[in-house]
């Protein structure tokens, strides 16, 4: 695969709230520093994302050097949440994971509640070489992830979207094309590969750190919100259901674990290992 370079990096602090796309980032094991090291729960300690919240694309987070995070929101003044002090954690429900985490303060749950007019809380993940092992199918003892989804660092590839935004294009919603790269919320973005090509890879080297490929990411409705509206239409899932499908999941984008740690950097050569 000559020539393919990474594109873009992008680090989501809270989960499901619009993150940064900065130049650099450094690889833990657990996934890109202060990656989804926060997360909103409701009364009952279960995760609220963007499934049904789709205004958190409006709210974004920008992580501060000491761990702590600012945040931004339509009609709210600034918030800024520091790391909260280690005393006790309480038990959060990530979608199948019983997550051990720690509370930010009562200013914080207070703005996010009054942002999605609905009671929420504001967690913060304290110790990530600890708290979630990476599903037992494809992970490995000992390798944890953040509040990710399922894995440490989701991959995308240009000519991926480009090939499904010709699907898009001749289908029944091709007014909603094309479709940006925002609506799939991956960490790495490779440009120059071929379409399609991340199905098969099992190892890649992203500059000096290398990733264990699981497996495709499965997409859900976060998929169909404009990130810059909240908005909600039908692409990419309906295209993605007609050419996309493996049995009840319609994949785009692979999922990696890093089998090290280092700094990444945008213009970094990617080489497909296996």
């Amino acid at each position: 695969m000559p020539n393919s370079l990474l594109h873009a990096v992008h680090v989501y602090p809270v989960k499901s709230a619009a993150g940064c796309a900065p130049g650099k980032v450094a690889i833990e094991p657990w996934g890109p520093a202060a990656d989804r090291r926060w997360m909103l729960v409701d009364p009952a300690g279960k995760v609220v994302t963007q499934r049904p919240q789709p205004r958190l694309a409006l709210a974004r987070a920008e992580s501060l050097p000491d761990g702590g995070i600012r945040m931004t929101a339509p009609g709210c003044e600034p918030l800024t949440v520091a790391v909260p002090a280690p005393a006790g954690t309480t038990g959060v429900q990530l979608w199948k994971d019983k997550v051990e985490a720690v509370e930010a303060g009562a200013g914080a749950h207070a703005w996010f509640s009054a942002y999605l007019g609905t009671e929420v809380r504001l967690v913060h993940l304290d110790d990530p070489a600890r708290r979630r092992p990476v599903a037992p199918k494809y992970g490995k003892p000992g390798e944890t992830v953040s509040f990710a989804d399922a894995y440490p660092l989701l991959v995308t590839t240009l000519s991926s979207l480009d090939a499904l935004n010709s699907l898009v294009a001749q289908g029944d919603h091709a007014d909603e094309g094309p479709l940006p790269m925002s609506r799939f919320r991956p960490n790495v973005v490779v440009d120059g590969t071929a379409p399609w090509a991340e199905d098969d890879w099992k190892r890649v080297a992203i500059g000096e750190v290398t990733f264990r490929v699981t497996e495709p990411c499965a997409r859900c409705v976060v998929t169909t919100t404009d990130q810059r509206t909240a908005e909600r239409g039908k692409e990419p899932l309906r295209t993605l259901a007609r050419h996309r499908r493996s049995g009840e999941k319609l994949l785009f984008g692979q999922n990696l674990v890093p089998e090290g740690t280092g700094t990444i950097r945008v213009g970094d050569p990617v080489r497909i290992l296996e």
